[in-house]
């Protein structure tokens, strides 16, 4: 890809460990604990007009994460807020992702890490929808994952932690070598769970049907599309959804902080008509994360 721009090799400023530094020297040890062993949790915001989508929400599950993965971030929530703001103003963006990350350092390299320091960074950048627009309006397509959800008792899935990510890469990157956008997961128990990086929803006879998340994020925008479903007077229900069961429904969607809110037009050889709900909530939801409603620093 020629056009590609890596990411180490940026102009801008990262807040790294309390300090803003310029984008270039925000650099690991090749020993650094996380690349060896996955410690690390983090986040994926939005900032639209300036103002980060539910900040808040975002730095508190960062350190809900870090507590499940037994390390405590050195710094207040009110203090990484303030940090995330700062890096989208000294970048001088206006919509961006804004990536939050804490992670063990290099202070011990082994399985165990008791007395490695606990490092974090907030970086921002440029990104616009993570589907190509006329895509994402006509709806995206979808294949089945080989790899499943974890259950709850081999891998601590309520966190946003890096290592639990490496099989959503595999499979995104076979559904994009096929020719899909994104791959469905099933869960441990064969059950629909999720995407790669997005939560699920479906629609039958006017009602939303979206899987429970006992053993997968409850994402922000999955919470947040729920609210606007129910404030237009939608029926929601969370439940248990087999894959035999996709073919009985008519409009499909996935959601996240990169997908926002984006119809999905076939998984496998089962097509969708993104409809009316389909519509109504992606016009609900990009207006619900105008700067007027986002966190500011008000908030």
């Amino acid at each position: 890809m020629a056009d590609l721009v890596p990411f180490h090799d940026r102009d801008g400023t990262i807040w790294f460990n309390g300090e803003m530094v310029p984008w270039r020297d925000a650099k690991l040890h090749l020993l650094t604990h996380a690349l060896h062993y996955g410690s690390a949790v983090f986040e994926g915001e939005r900032a639209y007009g300036g103002a980060i989508y539910k900040l808040n929400e975002h730095t508190e599950r960062l350190f809900e994460s870090a507590r499940i993965v037994e390390f405590e971030i050195p710094y207040t929530v009110e203090q990484i807020n303030e940090a995330c703001r700062e890096v989208v103003a000294a970048n001088n963006l206006v919509d961006c992702y804004v990536r939050p990350i804490a992670w063990r350092g290099s202070e011990q390299m082994g399985v165990a890490a008791q007395h490695t320091k606990t490092h974090v960074a907030v970086a921002a950048w440029d990104w616009g929808s993570y589907f190509p627009m006329e895509e994402r309006l006509k709806g995206i397509r979808i294949c089945s994952a080989h790899y499943r959800r974890p259950d709850p008792a081999t891998a601590p899935c309520k966190a946003k932690a890096a290592g639990l990510y490496m099989i959503c890469t595999i499979e995104k990157h076979r559904a994009e070598r096929l020719g899909f956008s994104d791959a469905l997961m099933l869960d441990y128990r064969g059950r629909v769970a999720e995407c790669t990086g997005a939560n699920i929803f479906l629609i039958k006879q006017g009602v939303i049907h979206t899987p429970i998340p006992d053993c997968f994020l409850d994402g922000i925008t999955r919470r947040s599309v729920i609210a606007l479903s129910e404030k237009r007077g939608f029926e929601v229900v969370e439940r248990v959804i087999m894959p035999d069961e996709l073919a009985t429904f008519t409009e499909c969607f996935i959601t996240g902080t990169a997908a926002e809110v984006t119809p999905v037009s076939a998984i496998d050889d089962i097509t969708f008509t993104p409809g009316a709900i389909c519509e109504a909530l992606l016009a609900d939801y990009m207006a619900d994360v105008q700067p007027s409603n986002a966190d500011v620093a008000a908030e």
